[in-house]
């Protein structure tokens, strides 16, 4: 697993939101973007994380940031977790997790002894021209919006 650094072109690509459209990164060029990678819609850590960039998102937007999440799930349960959530950014279904290894957050990690494939919980912000001004690695999934503002601000 090679994680994507600062300074690299963001990968493109084009995946299904919640609402079954097809998104890709290329459609945000001019624009930033906070591309985060999470493990699992509706647990309680990706929740605490949206819930903190939703209710940050309008901070978010005056620096000129798009939020885009990125799990395993199926558009059906990203739909079912922004709702619940009432998130108000796309969510988006990489169900092979091709985009997650393309950035290199997919890989094997441990938990509770065992060790198995999935999203290491990284974010990635993407300058105008599509390439990646700061990777996002160390944070805990309740400061992750602050962390992100914080590094915004500056």
């Amino acid at each position: 697993m090679q994680t994507l650094t600062a300074g690299q072109t963001a990968p493109d690509f084009t995946l299904q939101d919640q609402n079954g459209h097809n998104v890709s990164l290329a459609d945000f060029r001019g624009k930033k973007v906070l591309m985060y990678f999470y493990p699992r819609a509706s647990t309680p850590g990706c929740t605490v994380q949206a819930c903190g960039l939703r209710d940050s998102k309008a901070e978010l937007e005056k620096l000129g940031v798009v939020v885009l999440g990125l799990s395993p799930d199926t558009p059906k349960k990203l739909l079912n977790f922004a709702s619940k959530q009432e998130l108000n950014f796309t969510l988006l279904a990489d169900e092979d997790h091709s985009v997650a290894d393309a950035f290199g957050v997919w890989g094997p990690k441990k938990f509770m002894g065992r060790v198995s494939d999935g999203i290491h919980r990284t974010s990635f912000l993407i300058d105008e021209q599509g390439t990646i001004a700061h990777v996002f690695d160390t944070f805990k999934t309740k400061d992750h919006h602050q962390v992100v503002l914080d590094y915004l601000t500056q």
